[in-house]
């Protein structure tokens, strides 16, 4: 189940059972991109602010026509968050190539670790991890 749904489904009532209603708790704040820990670097402070820009300005005239869960912007906020600007950076340039046209689609998550063969001089590596089955 999704967290959504989760959320959804906890909110229910008992449909209208007798008895004392349930306090309902106020909903924690979500965020929709990264909220774990990570260095605070200025490039990756950099990278995630020009993301969380597009997210604020561009990307409503973009619409929503990503095909991945999460979103390419979100994706590339918390890839950027958790690997720097450098990986981060291939890493989401690789995810929106895969969202066009004859792509991929579903879920597809950033990899909490890069292995040891994701080296700064091998960009072209990064393309891997989004493919299914790969």
């Amino acid at each position: 189940m999704c967290e959504f749904c989760a959320l959804q489904a906890s909110d229910e009532d008992d449909g209208g059972a007798a008895g004392s209603p349930k306090p309902r708790k106020a909903p924690a704040h979500r965020s929709r991109n990264y909220t774990g820990p990570f260095r605070k670097t200025p490039d990756r402070l950099l990278g995630m602010g020009f993301i969380r820009f597009y997210q604020l300005t561009l990307s409503g005239f973009v619409g929503n026509s990503c095909r991945h869960i999460p979103t390419c912007s979100e994706y590339g906020y918390e890839s950027i968050a958790r690997h720097g600007l450098w990986a981060g950076g291939w890493m989401t340039l690789f995810r929106v190539g895969r969202c066009g046209p004859g792509g991929t689609s579903g879920l597809d998550q950033v990899p909490e670790t890069l292995g040891g063969d994701f080296r700064w001089w091998t960009p072209w590596r990064y393309i891997a991890l989004g493919r299914k089955g790969g």
